[in-house]
């Protein structure tokens, strides 16, 4: 996973350096003072001939965002969603039916949704797993609401990641560039004047959203617990990336799950000391060593990680009678399903529940709870740090 995450980065990276060094054939010269080094104690300007691109790609995708909001746009309020992203249909589903639920519980907002995931963005865009779909980034969003032909009087800036970590601080960042006027294109007197709120992750409050979703998702499976284990999967950061300490909300989850019943468990793909060669030593050490395994992402939507992480068919570290983990732990090149599987669980297509978390309404509420909470609390200071405690 840490190959990845460096891979998703440098791809980030290259692809916002190439969006804005890309022109167009019809570049002009333009006279730009330039200041040039006569001695070591003297400057002078002049007049020198510059390139400057007359378009690129960032500004192209620019015009595109913007025009689609000046045409949807119907409210003086909007709220933007902003998730990590997914190439998978049932994830663009997932998200069409949030943005419909948005529109139907805030009929004063315009809704919009955007990505944050540059790989995602790209991969929607050249159709990886189905039709091709165009999402674009949270700041194309947020300089068209900003454009003067716009000019939303309210932004709601909705988070959908799970966790307070990692993704979560770059939606606060995207906010703060926007509403410090980062790159100094934008109208500072709308930006003093227009009202910013954030609504936070699903498990931002280590006790009333925990325990909250741990009761919703006990009420859809109380019966599978009955009948087995319930083991959901959840992202989670490397300790690098732990921001906040974020990842010690799959723990506090799964203790409030196990009041309810001692069958729930919660691990992730990416936390250290939580994959799923601990879940099921946490498994074995309650004395549960055969019978069924539900599988469930703990994410937003049932993506990539859903479909092969956890129910994929993978299993190349499997060598006929036992698995080699990593130092960290792991067993890598090997799914969920086919790890319990190996070990002699009933754990099969027939126990994997593949819902992402915004599938299930009463989960997806708690999102919207919160965006309620930020309409109804203080616009954000941005002279200080918006960062959690």
């Amino acid at each position: 996973m840490k190959k990845i995450k460096n891979f998703v980065l440098a791809f980030a990276a290259v692809c916002l350096t190439a969006g804005l060094a890309s022109c167009s054939k019809d570049e002009k010269i333009v006279e730009k003072p330039v200041e040039v080094i006569v001695e070591k104690t003297d400057t002078v300007k002049v007049e020198v001939p510059v390139e400057v691109p007359q378009d690129n790609n960032w500004s192209r995708y620019q015009a595109i965002v913007t025009d689609d909001v000046k045409s949807q746009k119907k409210h003086d309020k909007a709220i933007l969603l902003v998730a990590f992203g997914s190439t998978w249909e049932q994830a663009y589903d997932a998200f069409d039916s949030t943005i419909d639920a948005y529109k139907a519980a805030f009929g004063d907002y315009d809704v919009f949704l955007s990505y944050s995931s540059a790989i995602c963005i790209n991969r929607a865009a050249a159709g990886e797993n189905t039709d091709p779909r165009f999402y674009y980034a949270p700041p194309f969003w947020l300089n068209a609401f900003a454009d003067k032909d716009v000019q939303y009087d309210e932004i709601v800036v909705q988070s959908l990641q799970v966790i307070p970590g990692e993704e979560y601080t770059r939606v606060i960042n995207y906010i703060k560039d926007f509403a410090n006027n980062a790159n100094g294109d934008l109208d500072d007197e709308y930006l003093a004047n227009v009202e910013i709120r954030l609504g936070v992750p699903l498990l931002q409050d280590a006790e009333e959203d925990v325990a909250l979703v741990a009761k919703e998702l006990n009420a859809l499976y109380s019966d599978k617990a009955a009948e087995g284990v319930v083991a959901f999967m959840g992202h989670g950061n490397p300790d690098s990336y732990d921001t906040y300490k974020a990842n010690v909300r799959y723990t506090q989850l799964e203790e409030a799950l196990q009041t309810y019943s001692k069958n729930y468990f919660v691990g992730t793909v990416d936390m250290m000391n939580n994959f799923k060669t601990h879940v099921w030593a946490r498994m074995t050490a309650n004395g549960i060593n055969n019978g069924k395994v539900y599988l469930h992402p703990l994410m937003s939507i049932d993506g990539d990680h859903g479909h092969n992480d956890m129910a994929g068919d993978d299993d190349e570290n499997w060598n006929g009678e036992k698995f080699t983990p990593n130092e960290e732990g792991e067993v890598e090149d090997t799914s969920w399903k086919m790890y319990f599987q190996h070990l002699g669980y009933e754990c099969n297509d027939d126990t994997v529940l593949p819902f992402g978390l915004l599938e299930l309404p009463t989960v997806r509420q708690v999102w919207m709870n919160h965006t309620q909470d930020a309409i109804d609390g203080e616009p954000l200071d941005y002279y200080h740090s918006k960062n959690p405690e």
